[in-house]
């Protein structure tokens, strides 16, 4: 099976379709060219620029540590994190119970933990 290199790109967590789009216009990559077909100087110009990039385990960690510092300064959202609800203001009255029902006891816990 043969992948071309917007399916790869996106492979990585941390890379979306715009990310994945700019980096291959930058390199003046075709969008349904095969990984095979780039030449050495571009693999390696490709590498370089994505390891400046915050992407996999690094983009991962920051956003753990960023939702840590919300649930330990007490904000609206890091409490939402905590309850395991809607953060970005969805509505909850009708669309979430089944998580209500699922997670019933981990919230618990974490109703306890914020008193």
């Amino acid at each position: 099976m043969t992948v071309n290199e917007q399916q790869a790109l996106q492979s990585f967590f941390g890379i979306g379709p715009l990310t994945c789009s700019k980096l291959m216009a930058r390199f003046y990559m075709h969008e349904t060219a095969k990984i095979g077909d780039l030449a050495n100087k571009q693999v390696l110009s490709l590498t370089a620029a994505l390891s400046d990039m915050k992407i996999e385990n690094d983009l991962r960690r920051q956003i753990l540590e960023d939702i840590r510092r919300m649930k330990d300064t007490g904000t609206v959202r890091g409490r939402r994190h905590a309850l395991g609800l809607p953060v970005r203001g969805q509505n909850t009255r009708s669309q979430i119970k089944t998580a209500i029902k699922l997670n019933k006891l981990d919230r618990r816990l974490g109703l306890r933990g914020l008193r």
